[in-house]
């Protein structure tokens, strides 16, 4: 199960690391979307919030503190879900769908990442590198 654990948890955050690579190399375009959300600075916002989900999902995969790294992904999820997929600001119908997704997909992954954070906390995440930051139990 250990080898199962660790393919779930490569899988889990392909998601993450992918998405914070494009905060990183596609900056201007990832910048211009966030000021359409009205968050200031936005430049700041993504590089930043680039590297908070590059340094979660490697805590993660790595099972380096895995159960921190579930932590900041769940952080990450919810300001992302209420920031910047606010569906219910949205007049124009398709566009309030396609927020709707997005945050109800945000949401879902930041449930998921409480589920990594608990199987890193009792143990059962297997194949880590260090026990959970926040003990055990």
């Amino acid at each position: 199960m250990d080898v199962v654990a660790l393919i779930g948890r490569i899988l889990y955050v392909l998601l993450f690391l992918a998405s914070a690579l494009n905060h990183l190399t596609h900056t201007a375009g990832m910048t211009a979307y966030t000021e359409s959300k009205g968050i200031r600075p936005a430049r700041a916002s993504v590089l930043g919030s680039g590297v908070w989900m590059g340094v979660a999902a490697l805590l993660v995969v790595l099972g380096l503190w895995g159960d921190l790294g579930a932590l900041m992904l769940f952080v990450f999820l919810v300001v992302s879900a209420f920031l910047m997929h606010a569906f219910w600001r949205e007049k124009d119908g398709q566009t309030r769908s396609a927020e709707q997704i997005q945050f109800l997909k945000d949401l879902a992954l930041a449930g998921a990442a409480l589920l990594v954070f608990v199987l890193f906390r009792t143990g059962r995440m297997g194949l880590t590198v260090t026990d959970p930051l926040f003990g055990t139990g």
